[in-house]
């Protein structure tokens, strides 16, 4: 049942100064010149990303996951290392009223996209100690995610930049 909402004059004058839509669907407000090549990965060459955001509190770690699984897709061998509070976007509990439900629309970006980027090829490292902070279990994490001692976020840093990894480190708080 939809109620017809009474406006009063001043609301509908202030309602009808501006048309809405002001651009129909589809209309090009952005250019779409692509200013920097294409790159792709050249024989051996790495892609290392460090996530310290939690998911859903800003954009950073998905964006951080979306920008991993596209240096996948170029050919890189690719890496994501979830540490501190990080580690919470690898729990594959996230739902509600029950884990595999999401309550708002996105609420399993992160989920989906991590479990994209595994079944591509991609590792993705998390911080034992990251979880414990926050009381998160080993065994919630999405299938394929490698827990890890909390010494090896500073030496998968350095493993990394001794292949010569291009180096994405994020961060969020």
């Amino acid at each position: 049942m939809s109620e017809t909402v009474e406006l009063s004059e001043i609301e509908q004058q202030s309602l009808n100064e501006i048309p809405h839509p002001s651009l129909p669907n589809g209309t090009s407000i952005y250019g779409a010149t692509k200013v920097f090549p294409d790159y792709k990965a050249e024989d051996g060459e790495t892609y290392f990303t460090l996530v310290h955001g939690i998911a859903h509190e800003s954009s950073v770690s998905f964006v951080a996951v979306l920008q991993a699984t596209r240096a996948l897709r170029k050919g890189f061998e690719t890496a994501i290392y979830f540490y501190g509070p990080g580690s919470l976007n690898c729990l594959a509990t996230r739902g509600f009223p029950t884990t595999g439900n999401s309550a708002f629309p996105g609420e399993h970006n992160i989920n989906n996209q991590l479990k994209t980027f595994i079944a591509e090829g991609g590792k993705v490292f998390c911080c034992r100690f990251g979880l414990s902070l926050h009381g998160a279990r080993e065994e919630d994490l999405i299938e394929g995610v490698i827990p890890t001692h909390p010494l090896d976020v500073q030496d998968a840093l350095i493993h990394y930049a001794r292949k010569g990894a291009i180096i994405n480190s994020t961060y969020q708080l």
